[in-house]
């Protein structure tokens, strides 16, 4: 994931120091290449030091590090893949336009969100989901589509899933949750109001809750024992949830296939539920 779309998403929740720092690097990244950090420093109103520490927040052994995290960032943004545009689609756009830079958008997007995400994150979401004793589902509007979806593959699956369009119904099903269950509440935003309750009665319950949402610090990121991350290009402008939903499709897709992969008798599982439709396809 790009060094500069992180220091964007993160920029409200840092200190006042760091935040001058991060907000020099995203508005000035080539300027930032040719300095040295004692130059950024001065250039920031900021100690050397402040500046080797902010590298070290951000994941870095030293300025350096940050420096070619910053120049590969560049370079993928000059280096589209062949015959894709990405950009913000504008209503003066013509028909191939608009085509190309929606699919750009949609690509990087995918790609970002797999990229936010490390193995690591991914395999603790996959032992929750392989020990749990129920799944819910939670989330509204694009992201209720989403964990629709999701739900019908964990229940081919054998898993034992609750999910319902209804938040009366869901906050009661969170009701009667505990701490052998897991709830997995996706909320781009992170601060969808009705995905939040359930969330935080499911917690009080004992129960694992896995968050799934944008980078930026929200309410639902903080309810998580583990957090996954989606990455959209509509947080300027917004008519609808398109690359946000992509990135939950292929984050959920990814999880299942990991799951087939780990269950042993998810096979048996699947071809039972391709039999039992093929019934009902005459």
């Amino acid at each position: 994931m790009s060094i500069l779309k992180l220091l964007g998403a993160q920029l409200e929740a840092m200190t006042p120091a760091d935040r001058q720092i991060a907000q020099f690097i995203i508005d000035n990244p080539e300027r930032m290449l040719a300095l040295s950090s004692a130059a950024l420093a001065e250039e920031t109103g900021r100690s050397q030091s402040s500046v080797v520490k902010f590298s070290q927040k951000m994941g870095y052994d030293g300025y350096q590090q940050l420096k070619l995290a910053v120049n590969k960032a560049k370079v993928l943004e000059l280096q589209p893949p062949p015959g894709v545009i990405h950009g913000t689609i504008d209503a003066h756009d013509d028909y191939n336009t608009i085509q190309q830079k929606l699919i750009g958008s949609k690509l990087l997007s995918m790609r970002e969100t797999a990229a936010a995400n490390p193995e690591a994150a991914i395999d603790a979401v996959l032992d929750a989901l392989m020990g749990a004793r129920k799944v819910l589902l939670a989330g509204v509007g694009a992201s209720s589509l989403v964990a629709k979806d999701f739900s019908y593959k964990l229940l081919k699956l054998g898993r034992t899933v609750l999910l319902d369009s209804d938040s009366h119904i869901q906050i009661s099903n969170a009701s009667a949750l505990n701490k052998a269950d897991v709830v997995m509440a996706l909320s781009h935003s992170g601060r969808s109001t009705e995905t939040l309750r359930i969330t935080e009665l499911a917690r009080e319950r004992g129960a694992t809750i896995i968050s799934v949402t944008g980078l930026q610090p929200n309410p639902l990121l903080d309810l998580a024992d583990i957090s996954l991350f989606t990455i959209g290009d509509e947080e300027r402008v917004r008519s609808s949830a398109i690359t946000s939903r992509d990135a939950q499709l292929m984050l959920m897709d990814m999880l299942f296939i990991l799951l087939l992969r780990r269950q042993a008798d998810a096979h048996e599982y699947i071809q039972r539920s391709e039999m039992a439709v093929t019934v009902l396809k005459g």
